[in-house]
């Protein structure tokens, strides 16, 4: 078996990438933009990090983990149903076009296996994990495995309709959280006024009120979601990822706030809430870690 493992997380905005060994030491990491909409060169950026890692660490034997969005087939050897984004990674064969054997996972369930493995939910049972970034995902970790259900669909938190009267989302579930809070649909939110979540969060700190009214109606609706996890699924703890984690107190002191009033804490008892402890990394270090569990 290879000391070697590569994950790569194919994000919205950003690939990510990360070569580790079996301990779970990273040795190196690097981002690359995405481009999506652009499909030559999201593939030829995933493939380049995999060869600058490979050409960084000197090495020519490791297993490689790809982390996307969309449901892997029963092999995890591609993603076999992505609506709406990264055109042309559905069934894409990414041991032929890599040149080893490489798994594919669910970005959200990659995420997860980073953080049971080695980070914030390591040695905990039951677990919920929300990714916040351009879209909305989840994964769920039931007695201490991954659980991802028929069809290889469950966990996608995303997807779960906070607003019957909303506009459908890329599944057509109307109002969903995914379009409530994910970066994506900022524009809409924002009526055209920020580009990004980042732009956003900028001028709510600035004191800008109509920043804070997108905000908190954002965070609001997420506290919802959550809550209504925490009653079909009762976890130890909810563990949230993706670039929008790093609003840091903006994002984690409102939305504990919400919680206070949606959350039923039935004798007192709380869904702890934490961040996940890889960042925006946890997909690439997710789906290294789903690579080592392989065999070949």
């Amino acid at each position: 078996m290879s000391n070697v493992l590569i994950g790569v997380d194919l994000g919205g905005t950003r690939i990510k990438s990360v070569a580790m060994d079996k301990e779970g030491n990273i040795l190196h990491q690097m981002y690359r933009p995405t481009r999506d909409g652009d499909d030559l060169y999201w593939r030829q950026a995933a493939i380049a990090s995999i060869h600058d890692l490979k050409s960084k660490l000197g090495i020519d034997d490791f297993k490689v983990g790809i982390s996307a969005p969309g449901l892997p087939n029963k092999s995890h050897s591609a993603i076999a149903y992505m609506p709406g984004r990264l055109q042309g990674l559905e069934n894409l064969d990414w041991s032929s076009l890599i040149g080893c054997r490489t798994w594919v996972l669910n970005d959200a369930v990659s995420a997860m296996m980073a953080e049971a493995k080695l980070g914030s939910a390591k040695d905990m049972k039951n677990v919920v994990l929300i990714t916040l970034g351009t879209g909305v995902g989840g994964a769920i970790l039931i007695d201490g495995k991954p659980y991802q259900g028929s069809f290889q669909k469950a966990g996608h938190i995303g997807h779960m309709t906070l607003d019957h009267a909303g506009e459908p989302d890329i599944t057509g579930m109307p109002g969903s959280l995914e379009d409530a809070i994910g970066n994506y649909t900022i524009q809409k939110r924002s009526q055209g006024r920020f580009q990004d979540t980042h732009a956003l969060l900028d001028a709510y700190r600035k004191g800008d009120d109509f920043a804070k009214e997108v905000w908190l109606a954002s965070v609001k609706k997420l506290a919802i979601g959550i809550a209504s996890v925490t009653n079909i699924l009762s976890p130890e703890c909810i563990i949230l990822a993706g670039g929008i984690t790093e609003a840091g107190n903006d994002l984690f002191e409102p939305l504990e706030d919400y919680l206070t009033t949606y959350e039923w804490r039935a004798g007192g008892d709380k869904t702890v809430i934490l961040k996940s402890q890889f960042g925006d990394m946890a997909g690439a270090i997710g789906a290294a870690c789903f690579a080592l569990t392989k065999d070949e």
